[in-house]
Order: C-alpha cells, then sequence, then structure tokens
C-alpha cells in the first residue's frame, strides 16, 4: 500500500500510468466495450465505476493542454440518444482535478474503436452505463 495513492489504482495500473508517455491514450471502457479487440494491453477495474476511477487517476494523471480534445467520449449511434447524466458523473472528478480541461469531445463509434486501437491501454471497468467509455490523452507532466 502506498500513501497518497486511492486504493482503486491496482499495481498494474500504476505501472501503466508511469509508462505512459506525454500524448499516449488511454480507454477508460465500460463493462460492455470489447477491449480485447481492439487492443493487446488490456488492465482490469471489474465492478468499479468510470467517475470513481476518474478520481482516483487524474491526480496522478496530467491532461495533454497541447490539443484541444484531451477527454473523448463515443457518440450516440444515430436512433439512439445519450443520458446526459453519463457525462455529468465523469465531469464532476475531471472539474475536480482538472478544471481548466476542455469540455468532452464526442466521436462516432467506429472512430472510437480506432483510436482504442492506437491507445497505450485499454482499462475495462465495471460501468454499465451506456456510453460511458472516455479516453484520456495524458500530457507532460510538470516537474514540481
Amino acid at each position: 500500500m502506498l500513501k497518497n495513492i486511492s486504493p482503486l489504482i491496482s499495481p498494474d495500473l500504476l505501472a501503466t500510468l508511469a509508462r505512459m508517455g506525454h500524448g499516449d491514450e488511454i480507454v477508460l471502457a465500460d463493462a460492455h466495450f470489447p477491449g480485447e479487440t481492439f487492443n493487446a494491453r488490456v488492465l482490469r477495474a471489474d465492478g468499479l465505476r468510470i467517475p470513481a476511477l476518474l478520481d482516483a487517476i487524474l491526480p496522478l494523471f496530467v491532461l495533454d493542454t497541447y490539443v484541444p480534445d484531451p477527454l473523448v467520449m463515443m457518440a450516440a449511434v444515430p436512433g439512439d440518444s445519450l443520458d446526459p447524466a453519463v457525462e455529468t458523473a465523469c465531469l464532476v472528478p475531471i472539474r475536480k482535478h482538472a478544471p481548466d480541461a476542455p469540455a468532452i469531445t464526442r466521436i462516432d463509434r467506429f472512430a472510437f474503436y480506432e483510436r482504442t486501437r492506437k491507445a497505450y491501454a485499454v482499462l475495462m471497468t465495471g460501468e454499465t452505463a451506456k456510453y460511458g467509455n472516455i479516453l484520456l490523452k495524458k500530457g507532460v507532466t510538470p516537474i514540481a
């Protein structure tokens, strides 16, 4: 056990976050997402919801300030609709730990899958909210 690191952060997740470089991306995927189909580096956080994981990850993780979209979620498939409470729940920890972060960008399902293929890692969660997936782009960690 380490001080000041959430118990929601597994050793594998901590190592993955530390190994990521600026510009690398991690997908926090809902429980139904086909993570293993799109990426070879898949971590598990079964039973944990994405907002709680964002609250644990974001104190350790700087979002990329050199791109307009360091936060990306999947847009609804035509004919489907988004539950605004899903994004609102994600914004609580984002605003808490990264208050200057830009708005979440929405991209279509297949573009999100393509970003997942290129992502550094996928974290499979226990999130059951529809369209609950979120991609984070890592920025440059300042020297304290």
